[in-house]
């Protein structure tokens, strides 16, 4: 912990300079993200209120609920931006470890980084890439290698990315060999991020199960209003509100229970 600090407060000049930096551990919605995931959640859950209650009322007071919506999708959206940066990050170390194995020196071998990075996404740039392209810039700075890594890894949040800048700061320190140290570090990685899409093969076709399963009891409900009117009417007021209320706790209940069994982590 001491190292980090120091480490930390050798960077606050660089970073400063360099203005307002990514932190990978929060996703902030747009405005126009926001308005769209309000929009689409409140017509959702009103179509959801109609379905149950066949009240305008019941509906409306459902649509509140999509205030919570944005939270959620932003976590999604997180977890998708992390995924994509730890599987980047893995293509970015044989990169580094090739350049080591060639006699380039660490810097070098991150400014290599991010030319492989472009051959593998033309035309368009990541987030990795643009945290190799700090680190560069930094370095130009001529701010220690480790100190740009160990901050890109407080702010990434991925256990995968702090592991390894722990390890190099130690090894760059102490001197180590970084060519295998790196090397062991993106097989590891590697076969991580193997066995978890191994594991999101296997589960596919459970989710895809999973949400049919989710959205069959609001086409039962529409199938049944439209075939036998005279037969559903009961359950649209008095008791049969209440009843269909605790049924629409269920359903919400049991979707929540099938998405937390479908998130897997590894």
């Amino acid at each position: 912990m001491g190292m980090k600090a120091l480490l930390r407060r050798q960077g606050t000049s660089v970073t400063s300079s360099l203005g307002k930096l990514p932190d990978y551990k929060v996703y902030v919605l747009s405005v126009r993200q926001k308005w769209a995931c309000l929009l689409a959640s409140g017509i959702g859950l009103y179509c959801i209120g109609y379905v149950f209650f066949h009240s305008f009322w019941f509906a409306l007071v459902m649509t509140g609920g999509a205030a919570f919506i944005p939270k959620y999708w932003s976590q999604y959206l997180l977890s998708r931006r992390r995924d994509a940066l730890s599987l980047n990050f893995k293509q970015a170390l044989y990169s580094l470890s090739s350049s080591l194995v060639a006699g380039r020196s660490v810097e070098n071998g991150f400014r290599d980084a991010i030319e492989d990075l472009r051959l593998l996404y033309p035309g368009g740039d990541n987030d990795l890439m643009m945290e190799l392209g700090i680190i560069c810039t930094r370095l130009e700075y001529g701010q220690p290698i480790e100190v740009a890594l160990q901050d890109f890894s407080d702010r990434a949040g991925s256990e995968d990315i702090g592991n390894f800048a722990d390890v190099f700061t130690t090894c760059k320190r102490s001197g180590g060999d970084l060519v295998e140290i790196i090397r062991r570090t993106s097989a590891i990685i590697s076969e991580k991020l193997e066995i978890s899409q191994e594991i999101g093969v296997m589960i596919a076709q459970k989710r895809f199960e999973s949400k049919v399963m989710m959205v069959s009891p609001l086409f039962f409900l529409v199938f049944m209003d439209m075939s036998s009117p005279d037969y559903m009417s009961p359950m649209h007021s008095g008791i049969g509100l209440v009843i269909s209320a605790v049924a629409l706790l269920v359903f919400a209940l049991c979707a929540w229970l099938m998405m937390k069994i479908m998130d897997i982590k590894v």
